[in-house]
């Protein structure tokens, strides 16, 4: 069975930085390529950034580019998101996921964890 839990999340001031972490369980994590997801309340889920199985190629939304850093550790089963200068509009439940954008069918997710960013 699949399982990504996620951790790291909190409040944060605007301009500041968090690093999320997802540990991944019950299927070949290396195998697969894989994505943070993120869902603003009363808004769909959004695509935020994935990374390949080698962790060589990494690709991100453009509301994130440049602010967020996607990682992998194959040897621990973990992905990573660093966030820094985060914005009130980065505020959302971030995802954890498998595949390049979290969002198809065959996709598995996590539980969440709260990002809030707020003076």
């Amino acid at each position: 069975e699949v399982q990504l839990v996620e951790s790291g999340g909190g409040l944060v001031q605007p301009g500041g930085s968090l690093r999320l972490s997802c540990a991944a369980s019950g299927f070949s994590f290396g195998s697969y390529d894989m994505s943070w997801v993120r869902q603003a309340p009363g808004k769909g889920p959004e695509w935020v950034a994935h990374v390949s199985r080698s962790g060589l190629s990494r690709y991100y939304a453009s509301a994130v580019k440049g602010r967020f850093t996607i990682s992998r550790d194959n040897t621990n089963n973990s992905l990573y998101l660093e966030m820094t200068d985060l914005k009130p509009e980065d505020s959302a439940v971030y995802y954890c996921a498998t595949g390049r954008t979290g969002l198809a069918d065959e996709d598995h997710w996590g539980q969440g964890t709260l990002v809030a960013v707020s003076s």
